[in-house]
Order: structure tokens, then sequence, then C-alpha cells
């Protein structure tokens, strides 16, 4: 999962981040469409409000391998292999491994599964499995246009060579990054000729639309990513909660947040930096507090965790004693 561009924290109080341009619903066509889609990722975003239980696994497989659980990315095996206390909800998961100079493995987590996972991989000589973890270690790690630019080369390689459908999605996060919202979204309709049902190519079409001002489209997207994955999709509740944010609807907001906090056990910071600026814009200084907080827990020295401090240390000063 990748959340887009940074949020601007607070009350404007950090210039050096991106702020995010809202877009005036009010004034946008199709309004009853609008509500309706609203209204149907409402309904089924209720099925994820309730905090699961949870385990812990610890992933075993080859240093630096990178662990997707249903398809969410959520980290990567230590210099020893190892993932240690994974938290993951109750029931059976998917599970996939993939480690450069490896051929990756996907396989199921039974409902019962606890503490070590062993995972073996075997190393593989696949032309296009190589371009394809080189474009995908290209992207993860870019910072400017001329590393993006690199990344979508490789992607293109691999896709010469196998029409991957997750290449493709790889490739329309990349164009979107380097803003070609058009060539994002032809990648897009590519990955579905493949895979034709792809939760997360409809929650990166998602993206692609908000970030373009089509809120309509967006949410239509969001909504059949959501729908696709069952309910669990945590890119398309959080990118549902930016476009309530962004229609000024901060208690609506916090809840998609709250969700995608839970469908992801409790592990993504920065998805407790958006909810702790929904909870502040709606005068919930107490909530803001609490998610910033979060956000400190689980990335201490994180890219916005000074300007977090600044803002926890001003909310508790405006606190009635």
């Amino acid at each position: 999962m990748k959340l887009g561009h940074q949020h601007q924290i607070g009350r404007n109080r950090n210039p050096c981040v991106t702020p995010v341009v809202g877009v005036d619903l009010l004034e946008m066509k199709a309004g009853t469409f609008f509500i309706v889609a609203l209204l149907i990722v409402t309904t089924i975003s209720a099925f994820g409000q309730r905090p699961a239980a949870t385990r812990a696994l610890t992933i075993v497989s080859e240093p630096n391998a990178v662990v997707w659980i249903d398809e969410i990315r959520r980290g990567a095996t230590d210099a020893r292999g190892r993932l240690a206390d994974l938290k993951i909800n109750a029931g059976a998961h998917s599970l996939r491994v993939r480690a450069d100079g490896f051929k990756q493995v996907t396989m199921s987590v039974p409902a019962t599964q606890r503490g070590e996972l062993k995972v073996n991989l075997t190393r593989t000589t696949d032309r296009a499995e190589l371009l394809f973890q080189q474009a995908e270690t290209a992207r993860e790690s870019a910072r400017d246009e001329a590393a993006r630019q690199k990344a979508a080369d490789l992607y293109r390689q691999t896709l010469k060579l196998r029409g991957d459908a997750a290449a493709y999605v790889g490739l329309a996060r990349v164009l979107l990054d380097l803003n070609d919202t058009d060539g994002a979204l032809a990648e897009i309709e590519n990955a579905r000729r493949v895979r034709a049902i792809y939760p997360e190519a409809s929650a990166v079409e998602g993206r692609i639309y908000r970030e373009t001002g089509q809120t309509d489209e967006a949410i239509g997207a969001f909504n059949r990513a959501i729908r696709e994955s069952r309910g669990f999709q945590p890119e398309a509740h959080v990118g549902v909660g930016r476009i309530y944010e962004e229609k000024g609807q901060y208690e609506l907001a916090a809840r998609e947040f709250q969700i995608a906090i839970n469908q992801l056990a409790d592990t993504e910071p920065i998805i407790y930096q958006l909810l702790g600026v929904a909870h502040e814009k709606s005068g919930k200084n107490r909530e803001a507090i609490a998610a910033y907080e979060n956000y400190l827990r689980l990335a201490p020295n994180g890219s916005q965790a000074t300007a977090v401090r600044s803002i926890v240390e001003q909310l508790k000063s405006e606190q009635p004693d």
C-alpha cells in the first residue's frame, strides 16, 4: 500500500509538507451519484469497523525478503531473514514473499497458524522475474524523477517479456508519481485485461482519479476495490477517508482511517498521522493527541516526527487543566 503525497499536518503548522488541494464537491456535476456512492462505501465500510482479534507471526525466509499479507505489504525480513511479531487478524490469509534473485512464493496462512512460519525460496534465472524485482526495488527507493523514470523503464522491460498484472500496476504507481495520470490509467486498464478482479488496481485507480479531482470516479474505484477484496482494502479506505476530509466531513474521514488502521493491525504510522489531522480538524484534540502519539510510537524517527511532536506539545498546552 502506498498513500501518495505527504499529507499536510494539522492547522498548516508545517510549511515543509506538501499541501493537499481540496476538491469543492458542491460545485461538481453528478452530485447525486457522489452521495449514493459514498453511502455504498459507508455501508461496506461498516463491516471493517470492529477491531478484530490479532495474532503474531514471525516470517523466516531469505534476508531482506519483502512480505505481503492479503496483497498488502507488511515489511521485510532483517539480515537474519526474520520479520518478527507480524500482527495479523483472525482467520486465514494469503502470504506472499519475494527476495531479489529468488522466485517469489505465494501461500495460504491457516487460521490456526501462530509463531514462526518458514518460507523457502528458490533461486531463479527468469529474466522477466528478475527485471520485475529490480523495478519494484527501484520504485520503492525512488526519491527523484530520474529514479522514477528508471523504475518505469524496468517495468516496461519486464512487460516486453511477460504481461504481468502486478508489473502493470507497479508501472501505474510510478507514472502517477511522475504526474502522468493518463499513462497511469492506461496501465490500470492493461492490468485488468490480465486480471479482471484486482483490488490493488482498483485502489490505485481511485488514487489517480482523486489526485486529478475526479471525485465521483475515485469513489467508484475505491468502492470497487473494497468490494473486490470483500471489505479488506486499507488503501481504498484511506482514499475514501481523504475524500471525506476534502469535503470537510472529518468525523467520517476519521472513521475510514481507523478502519484502515484496524485492517493493518496497528502497523502503519502514516495513517495515524492522517487520523490525527482529522480529529484535530473536527475539534477532538484529545483523540488527535492519541493518534499523533501512536504515529510517534510506530515512527519515532519518521519524516514527520519533529512536526508531530510540536503539534502534540501545542495541543496538550491547549487542554484544560
